[in-house]
């Protein structure tokens, strides 16, 4: 069953790789959706799949790449999108 949540991360995570990493770890748990970076300095993500992979992903986000460092991490539940694929936007 598919599942969909919006996810905020705030704290060091512009110029880490946080949405690339991200995007390939969404990508080999074929969780669909996106993740953008936002002009307050936080990461904005959509992730729609299996919920034990979209949880994998969330779970990841809470601590991020090597050199991130992770404040806060804010999920609400979404309605799936019918994303094709997973995309780094802006």
């Amino acid at each position: 069953m598919a599942t969909a949540v919006r996810v905020k991360v705030q704290g060091l995570v512009h110029g880490v790789s946080f949405r690339a990493t991200m995007a390939r770890l969404a990508t080999d748990l074929g969780v669909r959706g996106w993740v953008r970076n936002l002009p307050d300095g936080s990461v904005e993500a959509f992730l729609e799949g299996a919920e034990r992979n979209v949880n994998k992903v969330v779970e990841w986000a809470k601590s991020g790449p090597p050199r991130a460092r992770v404040d806060r991490v804010q999920v609400q539940p979404a309605s799936p999108r019918n994303h094709r694929d997973f995309r780094i936007r802006g």
